[in-house]
Parts: structure tokens; C-alpha cells; sequence
């Protein structure tokens, strides 16, 4: 292993065993190789990649193609059933936060438990003891049972812990999406910092954005097996494609990965291919369009409470449904509702947010304090929502919601969470960062310096 790499993975497999029944499990350890009553479930297929010490690598991948159990087998959580790892290096690894503390010890017992095993000595954790209680804001909870903590002071203090361990690789597994939106901006900023320091950066998200906008390169793992090693945005736009796919097309697309990926020319060619088909995407999608394989999978849906939501979609100005929207165009979100009783001062509400749950904005059809409409048990009307899609690429989310007064109070008739999903067109020359587009411009003026007087 070469003092200039920094993790080295030779041909990794895993393979775990599954039982139809629990006496399954008793039988097998009785008759041991004699006989099988497992089926075999292959985890991770001949896994091979080295990373460069400062540099940070990404990790991608549908739910369930191997990627967090890798990330186990490289910390030395979870052992390989065959192939070989080798690390340089102090490891803190964001994997499970705080799966490493001890419920019934303390805040301030847990910190100096976890750093011991994350390779500190104890003069060590002394000194960066009031750096780890800073940056994870519990205050006089430090001196309490953990299993008195919430979920959110928990992942403070275990992501305060390691990151102030001073790693030479980190290796994160999608740890930063719990917590509010404040510690996640504190946790990434601080991510930076390790990484201009020089150290490893091995990162697994589902963000395309973060994994393009932080790591030097990125792998695509899918059904245990690396499909591609590459540029950020090339493998970015190849997780895409696959994650897109109907069913009857990915096998042909994971093979024309697979393929490309093992000739320097053929993968330089896909590359450039990728580049075309986006830069040709910006030109021929320059109008929406609906995509039927695109379908929100986290619908939320309240009781209904006299009133029920049908048929959710986002028009064109033609009247046309889809959910692949262009940057700066307008569209109509509606949907129909249909009054099972009664109502009176009817309010319709939409709200948008971002995949993390992030609300971005919203409307209702009357101000709190306005007098909404009344309906009768059996009416049914089409609610409707103009709004223009100043949003950066990516994929967002809308909610439904109709409220009423019953028994002399505001309540929901009917709600659903994340009812209606879409996404935002990528665009050429891109110059917009984050989630919405404020028509910011840039310019510059060249400052004359004059020199400084001798007088």
C-alpha cells in the first residue's frame, strides 16, 4: 500500500445468510455444513477501488445496492466474506450516530468512551473536550443519561465527538440528513474544513448536487456490483439514468455501464456521451413534459374530516399535465375536492417543499381572518394554484390541504403530505446554486489604487 493511498478495497464480497423460518437457523448450526437451510443473499459482488490520500470520493446508489454496507466493512464494523481492505490512517466514521454510546453513562462519560475508541488519548480528549461540547450546543445535558436525550442532542454529540478527533479519513453515510437544517449547515461547513486540512473524505448521499459539488470523484454501486468509477458529474448523470429507468430498460443500461467502464476509451466516450446527451437534454427539453415512471412513494394523508382531495396535477399553460417543469415558466397545481358534509369558511392551501422536507413556500385561497366560501355535503370543485417555477434543478414536493370551520373551530377536512412530486429541468451553464432562482446578477468594476502620496 502505497504511503500515498489512503484506503485500498481488493475484490470485496459479502454474503449474507437468510432463514424462511427461526428453526431454520437451529438446524443449521446443528448439522452445520452437512446440509443448507439458508438461501444466500449476495450483498456486495467483487468490489475493487483505491482512494488517494485528500482526496473525497462518493459513493452512489439505489436503496439496498450495497453502499452502507461497504462503508461497514471499510470502518471494520462488519467483516467481508471474502477480498481484502486496507486503511492508513485514523478512521471516524458517520455511520449510525451515537450507535457506539452507552445509554445509561453520561454525556460527558459517552465523549471520552467514544473518542478512546476512536484512537484519542485521554490528555488528547481533555484538550478538545470543550471543542466537542461547544459545537454540540446540549449544554447541562452533558452531565446527564444519554437515554434522556432526543434524537437531535444525540446526533450533535456523536458528530461533535468525530469530528473533532481530527481524522485522516472520514467517512460519512448519508448521517447529515437528521437533525435541523441549522446543525446540517454547521456539520457540512465543518466537513470543508477537514477536507482543505487534507484529509480522506468517503461520502455516501442521495444528493446528486452535494456529491457533485464536494467530491473530487464518485462510484456508482448497483445490486452490490461497481458499475462505474469517474467524474462526479458523469456518474451523477448515470445514477440518474438508471434510477429513472423503467424496469424492462435498466438490465440493458447497467450493461452499457458495465461495459464502458472496464476501456479507458469506452469510459472517456461515455463520458463525453453523457456530457452531449445533458448539454442535449437543455436544448430538446426546453419545454415540459410528464415522465410516468416519476411518482412521489412518501404520501402522507390525513383522516377525512368532511372533505376529500382527488386527482392532484400541475398543468402547462395548454393544459397539458407534467411534471418536468422549465426553469422560469408558469404552471397551475390543482386538484379536486369533493365535500362529504357540510363546510363553511372554506380555505384550499398548497405548500412546496424540497426532498429534505425543506419548505419552500406556499399559498391559501384567503387570508387567516377572511371569510372563506361555504359548500354542501355533495358539492365537488376543482381548487387551483398559478405559480411560477423559479427553482433550481432538482426534485421537489407538494402538499394539499382544505380547512373549515367545525363546531366553531378551524380544523382540516383533508390533508396529504408530499401528494404531488416533480422536477425541474436541468439547464445549460448553470450559474444558479441552491434551491431557488432570485435572478441574481454579477458584475464587476476594476478599483484604480493610486499611489500612496510622499508628501
Amino acid at each position: 500500500m502505497s504511503s500515498e493511498t489512503a484506503i485500498v478495497v481488493e475484490n470485496i464480497s459479502k454474503s449474507f445468510h437468510t432463514y424462511e423460518k427461526p428453526r431454520d437457523r437451529l438446524l443449521q448450526s446443528l448439522f452445520g455444513s452437512k446440509k443448507t437451510f439458508y438461501k444466500e443473499f449476495k450483498a456486495l459482488q467483487d468490489i475493487g477501488f483505491s482512494i488517494q490520500r485528500g482526496e473525497t470520493v462518493g459513493i452512489v446508489g439505489r436503496n439496498g445496492s450495497g453502499k452502507s454496507t461497504l462503508l461497514q466493512i471499510i470502518c471494520g464494523t462488519l467483516n467481508q466474506t471474502s477480498g481484502m481492505v486496507s486503511t492508513s490512517g485514523r478512521i471516524a466514521a458517520l455511520l449510525e450516530l451515537g450507535s457506539g454510546f452507552n445509554p445509561d453513562f453520561t454525556g460527558r462519560e459517552n465523549v471520552f468512551l467514544n473518542a478512546r475508541v476512536l484512537g484519542l488519548s485521554h490528555k488528547e480528549i481533555e484538550d478538545r473536550y470543550q471543542s466537542i461540547v461547544d459545537f454540540a450546543e446540549i449544554g447541562d445535558f452533558i452531565d446527564q443519561p444519554i437515554k434522556t436525550y432526543s434524537s437531535g442532542m444525540l446526533v450533535r454529540l456523536a458528530f461533535s465527538v468525530a469530528i473533532n478527533v481530527d481524522p485522516v479519513i472520514l467517512v460519512v453515510d448519508e448521517a447529515l440528513s437528521v437533525g435541523d437544517e441549522l446543525f446540517q449547515r454547521k456539520c457540512f461547513s465543518r466537513i470543508e474544513q477537514i477536507k482543505k486540512q487534507g484529509s480522506t473524505i468517503l461520502f455516501v448521499s442521495h444528493s446528486g448536487s452535494t456529491v457533485i459539488e464536494l467530491c473530487d470523484r464518485a462510484i456508482l454501486i448497483d445490486h452490490g456490483e461497481l458499475l462505474f468509477d469517474g467524474d462526479p458529474k458523469t456518474t451523477i448523470g448515470l445514477y440518474q439514468k438508471l434510477l429513472y429507468a423503467t424496469a424492462d430498460k435498466q438490465v440493458g443500461i447497467r450493461e452499457e455501464i458495465r461495459i464502458a467502464a472496464t476501456s479507458p476509451i469506452l469510459k472517456e466516450d461515455l463520458s463525453r456521451q453523457t456530457e452531449k446527451a445533458s448539454q442535449t437534454n437543455q436544448e430538446s427539453l426546453s419545454e415540459a413534459f410528464f415522465d410516468a415512471n416519476l411518482k412521489s412513494k412518501s404520501t402522507i394523508s390525513y383522516e377525512q374530516n368532511g372533505a376529500r382531495i382527488l386527482q392532484p396535477m400541475i398543468v402547462d399553460d395548454r393544459g397539458r399535465q407534467v411534471n418536468c417543469l422549465v426553469r422560469g415558466e408558469s404552471y397551475r397545481y390543482k386538484y379536486d375536492v369533493e365535500f362529504l358534509d357540510n363546510a363553511e369558511n372554506v380555505r384550499f392551501g398548497m405548500l412546496l417543499k424540497t426532498t429534505s422536507g425543506i419548505e419552500l413556500g406556499g399559498a391559501v385561497s384567503s387570508s387567516l381572518g377572511n371569510q372563506g366560501q361555504s359548500y354542501h355535503s355533495g358539492e365537488k370543485i376543482e381548487a387551483e394554484f398559478s405559480f411560477t417555477c423559479n427553482l433550481n434543478t432538482g426534485i421537489y414536493y407538494l402538499n394539499a390541504g382544505v380547512v373549515g370551520v367545525q363546531a366553531g373551530k378551524e380544523t382540516y377536512l383533508h390533508r396529504h403530505l408530499d401528494l404531488a412530486i416533480f422536477r425541474v429541468i436541468p439547464v445549460s451553464n448553470n450559474r444558479v446554486t441552491c434551491h431557488i432562482d432570485f435572478n441574481c446578477a454579477f458584475s464587476s468594476n476594476k478599483i484604480e489604487i493610486l499611489e500612496p502620496s510622499r508628501e
